[in-house]
């Protein structure tokens, strides 16, 4: 087991600097910073699966479909997440992007028919609290009501970015039963990019034109986010329940929150503290009955 959460700890760390990154490129629309980021991605995948000599021959029809289904739901993720973050605070949209928990422990059970152990559930409960603390922490709401309707909007386009990371996770846990974890990301990942280009092209978005740094943080976001933080995310869905999985991701908005704080000085105040105890919390809790039954 410390193999496994030395590598979620890997993806934790990677997928913080994601908001990050996303915020340089201000000049990039959303949709292009996605399709860049995937692209990117997949050319570097394609080029490792070619040297290694592997095919997708023994692939069934229905790990492929599921496997093209989960890079096109990736790609409403990162379009709808990316569009939030220029709308709202880090803070905001990192946490509600990620209550995907409290999706993926429901979806869980109905489609996996994983059972949650009172652990999971525990911790379930504890990253929701934890989330929303954090979210009012971060100003967007005063005396409950609604300040910024940008922001609301922003907060929106989070919460369903937050629902396709859990249509993501459920079939990538999946898929992962039977398919090696290079060939699931190199089909998932290449179909969310194809998706991407070609929604770029019909809706006229520009692919070139924009700042020279903003292309050095949209490779940053491929290398570092994508194929370091998602690709562990992947590779630890064969050994530990999506709900583990899911709940380990709660570790980015601490992540990304301590690095908006030092780069953007957004501040940290209580709520904002307490909210990343209840996280770590979650994540303890759930790590004692996260991995999947032999």
């Amino acid at each position: 087991m410390l193999k496994t959460f030395s590598v979620l700890l890997v993806g934790i760390i990677s997928i913080s600097f994601a908001a990050i990154f996303v915020r340089f490129c201000a000049d990039v629309p959303s949709l292009m910073i996605a399709t860049y980021r995937l692209t990117i991605a997949s050319i570097i995948l394609a080029v490792i699966y070619r040297l290694r000599g592997h095919t997708f021959g023994r692939l069934n029809k229905k790990d492929l479909l599921l496997s093209m289904l989960s890079g096109i739901i990736l790609s409403i993720h990162f379009v709808s997440w990316f569009a939030s973050i220029k709308m709202t605070s880090v803070a905001s949209s990192v946490v509600l992007v990620t209550t995907n928990p409290i999706f993926v422990g429901i979806f869980s059970w109905f489609i996996l028919k994983e059972k949650q152990s009172p652990a999971l559930i525990a911790g379930i409960v504890l990253s929701f609290l934890g989330s929303a603390i954090l979210a009012v922490g971060d100003g967007g709401l005063h005396n409950l009501a609604l300040t910024d309707k940008t922001a609301l909007i922003g907060d929106g386009l989070a919460l369903l970015g937050a629902i396709a990371a859990s249509g993501y996770l459920i079939l990538g846990s999946k898929v992962r039963e039977n398919v090696d974890l290079l060939t699931y990301i190199t089909i998932a990942y290449g179909f969310s990019a194809a998706t991407l280009i070609v929604t770029s092209l019909l809706t006229q978005t520009p692919f070139t034109g924009y700042n020279s740094s903003s292309y050095i943080f949209m490779i940053l976001l491929a290398v570092v986010p994508q194929l370091l933080g998602h690709t562990s995310f992947n590779w630890a869905l064969k050994h530990l329940k999506t709900s583990m999985v899911a709940i380990s991701i709660l570790g980015e908005p601490i992540g990304a929150s301590i690095l908006a704080y030092f780069i953007f000085e957004e501040k940290l105040g209580i709520f904002q503290l307490t909210g990343m105890i209840l996280i770590f919390a979650a994540i303890i809790t759930a790590s004692r009955r996260g991995a999947k039954e032999s």
